[in-house]
């Protein structure tokens, strides 16, 4: 796969040998234990896959350049280019500037930008209209796109779904960036519904079979539907395609339920369930399933607690918290300097987007073991500095500096 030329400063050493080694030892990608390092009375489980994916480093990677090779010009972000606030600060740092926040609300007037100016588009891509209006005002949008591939290749298989007449339904989070970037190139080439979870779908799948009268789906799903949708015509042929960074079982299981509605209704057997039901899995992208398949199997390992780190506003990264917390006592951080203390973390509440301070988070026991995973865009280097404070914490950091490390869990 490709590499990418990203600031130094986003790189850990510790971790990019566990990584490097890791590779070597599993390069098809089959085991998903976790990595121990082990440091004596502290027992780090780190999970197999975590940080950054193809699509962030290839968005900071257009990024910075852009800034190298443009001193002087006015360099303008849609909005965060990535859901990381370490990130998106050192480009605030660099000069760059947000045209909108994470939900669309204009910061800086779209008038006051001209065609000298540069405009990145950021990983989760932008909707139809404004790359239009940007390419009506003289900016060149595909140049400086960071887009997601991956993204991408959503917004394809909804086109090709399309065109074979199947109505789109999108499984993301409403106001998310990509979810409204998804809506917009979807609804470009069929009617489109967005659900935000299985309620949703249930609630879809009693318009389907005719258990609730379709007039009502026109307030239930307001706001969520393309322009001319006909719930009476539109609900018999779908396809489910999602937000890249959603619970892939989550997906899978909307997308599984509603298959089965289809099924049920029409009394379809497997020769014709294509006539109603386009198969979508190819949706779901790479590196989310890896990072929730390696937590998954981090989760198998007996421990204390479980850290996760990265931005707060980041859905991937939200997941993995979800995931943890089916199992352990968990703590959503941005940055090492949320350990507070041995006794005191400060750590996100993503359910009710509060920000906490818990004490004697850290258990007694000999070792303590905590498992550590990352979202997709949060930088290595940040993983390490929380490593670090833990040993420290624990008067074992001369042991990482040594380069003593323990082996892969069996």
């Amino acid at each position: 796969m490709k590499t990418f030329n990203v600031p130094t400063t986003y790189r850990s050493p510790l971790i990019s040998a566990i990584k490097s080694q890791r590779k070597q030892e599993d390069k098809l990608k089959k085991d998903f234990s976790p990595t121990l390092v082990d440091l004596g009375p502290l027992h780090i489980y780190l999970a197999r896959h975590f940080g950054f994916c193809y699509g962030v480093e290839n968005a900071i990677e257009i990024a910075f350049r852009t800034i190298d090779e443009n001193p002087g010009k006015r360099i303008f972000l849609l909005s965060e280019m990535i859901h990381n606030p370490q990130v998106n600060a050192d480009l605030i740092a660099k000069g760059v500037q947000f045209l909108q926040d994470t939900v669309g609300k204009q910061i800086i007037p779209l008038e006051s930008i001209t065609s000298n100016d540069i405009v990145l588009i950021p990983a989760f891509g932008t909707t139809l209209p404004m790359e239009e209006k940007l390419r009506s005002m003289g900016i060149p949008v595909e140049k400086y796109n960071t887009t997601c591939p991956f993204v991408e290749k959503v917004w394809n298989r909804g086109e090709q779904i399309a065109a074979k007449g199947y109505t789109i339904i999108i499984h993301g989070k409403p106001k998310h960036e990509e979810t409204r970037a998804t809506f917009s190139h979807a609804a470009a080439n069929a009617p489109a519904v967005i659900l935000n979870d299985m309620n949703d779908a249930i609630a879809l799948s009693r318009f389907i079979t005719g258990e609730e009268p379709m007039g009502a789906f026109y307030e239930r799903f307001k706001g969520l539907y393309s322009e001319g949708f006909d719930a009476s015509k539109h609900l018999q042929r779908i396809g489910v395609i999602n937000q890249t960074t959603q619970l892939a079982s989550d997906t899978q299981a909307i997308a599984d339920f509603l298959k089965q509605t289809l099924i049920q209704h029409y009394s379809l057997d497997a020769s014709s369930i294509a006539d109603r039901f386009a198969d979508t899995r190819d949706t779901l992208c790479y590196a989310t399933l890896d990072n929730q398949t390696a937590v998954t199997g981090m989760l198998e390992t007996p421990a204390d607690l479980a850290i996760v780190i990265g931005g707060y506003n980041s859905s991937n990264t939200t997941h993995l918290v979800e995931l943890c917390e089916e199992k352990l006592p968990t703590y959503f951080i941005n940055d090492e300097e949320k350990l507070l203390s041995k006794n005191e973390i400060e750590h996100f509440n993503f359910h009710t987007k509060e920000v906490l301070t818990t004490s004697s988070y850290l258990p007694q026991n000999n070792p303590t073991r905590i498992l550590i995973t990352s979202g997709a865009s949060c930088p290595d280097a940040l993983v390490e500095g929380v490593i670090r404070k833990l040993a420290n914490f624990f008067g074992v950091q001369e042991n990482l500096d040594t380069g003593s490390r323990g082996s892969k869990v069996q």
